[in-house]
Order: C-alpha cells, then structure tokens, then sequence
C-alpha cells in the first residue's frame, strides 16, 4: 500500500497481532514472577506499552504495574523523568517499552536509568526494530525488524488510525 511515498509497514489489526504476541513472549518470560512492571518510554512508546498492558491482563492475572519514562530525545543526558518511584520497582521485574528502536540511544538511556537500583531483570521491548545502532542494545521481544536506509524514517501511530509507515 503506498501512498504519497508512504508505505505502510503494519495496519491496525497487524499492530494488534504483534502485541498479542510481544505479550505472550513477555508473559512466558515471568511466569514465576508475582508482579512485573512495563514502563512506556513517551509518547508512542507508552501508548505501545499501555496496549501490552492491556493483553497481558486479558492472557494473565499477573499483577501489572504501568509508568512511563521521559526521555529528551535531543539531549538523553537531561534528567530521566519516571511516574514511579525506583523503590517501587526495586528487586522486580521491569520491561522497558519503546515504539521504534533506531540508534538505540533512547533505550541505552532508559536502561541506565535502571541501572541505579537492584532488579531481579530488565528487558526491553519495541514494535519496531531498525537495527541501525549506535549503542550496544537490543530488543529482548520485537514485533518486526525493519532494515532501512538511515534517511528513511518510521512513523508509529496507535489509536483509531494505528500503523506504521515508512516514508
């Protein structure tokens, strides 16, 4: 489907699918844990995370905790801003979620983040993954690996009109 130079890599319903299954690969991951928490780095990587959330309570009655990280994407070595406090998720579980990894900056930071307290794990999770790293992270559960030129650029949109499109 293309559409002014648009290609649309998922729809709505292919976006779905993806989670569900993000969602079942995380669940089997923490089986034995008694709660887990994912935090959504903003604005799409929440909105992705929140929509993991929702699939994990419908498969699971794991308790599920939900925050979300700010990030400033220009400067990463500005103050991280998280919803929750660290000794909330000290000694857990944390899945940090993002809609599209390029660089790997974002996520670098937001591991680092973390990395300031005591965890049993940390994983991360995308919708998309680009592999056009800069910094040594991966994607632990990924809906679609992408490659494409570094001019091309991926959009991610959830809601009413969800997909993602490579322009």
């Amino acid at each position: 489907m293309k559409k002014n130079n648009t290609n649309i890599i998922l729809n709505a319903i292919q976006i779905q699918q993806k989670t569900k299954r993000i969602a079942y690969q995380i669940l089997e991951d923490h089986l034995n844990e008694d709660n887990l928490v994912l935090v959504g780095i903003q604005k799409s990587g929440y909105a992705f995370a929140q929509a993991l959330v929702e699939e994990l309570r419908t498969i699971s009655s794991l308790q599920i905790t939900l925050g979300s990280l700010r990030i400033n994407k220009k400067n990463p070595l500005e103050a991280v801003e998280c919803s929750l406090k660290l000794s909330e998720v000290e000694g857990g579980s944390v899945v940090i979620v993002d809609d599209v990894l390029n660089s790997g900056a974002t996520l670098i930071y937001a591991v680092k983040f973390f990395l300031e307290i005591s965890l049993k794990q940390l994983k991360t999770a995308v919708l998309v993954d680009r592999s056009h790293k800069k910094f040594p992270v991966k994607a632990d559960y990924k809906g679609v690996s992408l490659s494409t030129s570094l001019n091309e650029m991926v959009q991610v949109k959830f809601g009413e009109h969800a997909n993602v499109q490579l322009y």
